[in-house]
């Protein structure tokens, strides 16, 4: 049992990565707090204690961080991909963008880090991950303006986190996937002219040859949440098939 013992936040947990990643915390053994701005998505968690949360909505952030006490860990998945070149991109859709991907995250680590403080004074380490994408300061890709510059500053917020706190026993890092086959993409291919054609796109792309299955995206995530990447922070940690080799 790699986690046990600890407490940790997920958010986005009603599906996709977030919901693979709250079984695969929970099964090492952690105490998982599984959230989503859907709660009906988080029918079936066992073992878990599941609460609705919107990480838009400050309010809801204030409440639940009151409630969920000193963390040892926190995965801040939840996240938005906004199609378009900067030609496309509308107001809406870049505020909408900044909002979820990085406002939210920055509140809700905001909102938990004293009580995180206390318990790394307490055991010597806790672990913040930020969910950011390959499609970032890392690389760059067609039609994504918004979500490659809002996942960007992940990276970077990511970083000043870990400089400002490593010191005191926080670690932060975030994680970089390739395309993974999630509803959320799967809803991207089916809103394309072509689906099938998407779908052979986004499968090009990586150099294996194939789509990311949560299952590879998951123990990554069980190593930055537990002590065994006590050594590790500030990282943009890329599980990405080779697209960026």
């Amino acid at each position: 049992m790699r986690l046990a013992g600890k407490t940790i936040l997920v958010t986005a947990a009603g599906q996709g990565i977030g919901r693979a990643s709250a079984i695969a915390l929970a099964t090492e053994g952690a105490r998982v707090i599984a959230t989503d701005r859907d709660a009906g998505l988080l029918r079936g968690l066992e073992g878990m204690e599941t609460a609705a949360l919107d990480v838009t909505d400050a309010g809801a952030i204030a409440a639940t961080a009151g409630r969920v006490g000193r963390l040892d860990g926190l995965f801040n998945c939840a996240g938005m991909v906004a199609q378009g070149s900067l030609l496309d991109l509308t107001d809406e859709d870049w505020d909408r963008s900044v909002a979820l991907n990085v406002t939210a995250m920055m509140r809700l680590t905001r909102a938990v880090l004293p009580g995180m403080l206390d318990r790394a004074a307490e055991t010597g380490t806790a672990s913040i991950l930020n969910m950011a994408s390959m499609a970032s300061s890392v690389k760059g890709f067609v039609n994504r303006t918004a979500y490659g510059a809002t996942k960007a500053a992940v990276i970077g917020l990511t970083k000043a986190i870990a400089a400002d706190f490593v010191g005191r026993g926080i670690r932060c890092n975030a994680l970089c996937p390739g395309t993974v086959d999630t509803p959320s993409l799967r809803g991207r291919i089916a809103a394309a002219a072509d689906p099938a054609q998407a779908e052979r796109d986004f499968i090009a792309r990586q150099p294996m040859g194939r789509l990311a299955t949560v299952g590879d995206i998951t123990p990554m995530v069980v190593y930055l949440l537990s002590d065994e990447s006590r050594f590790v922070s500030g990282q943009a940690m890329l599980v990405d098939g080779g697209v960026t080799i």
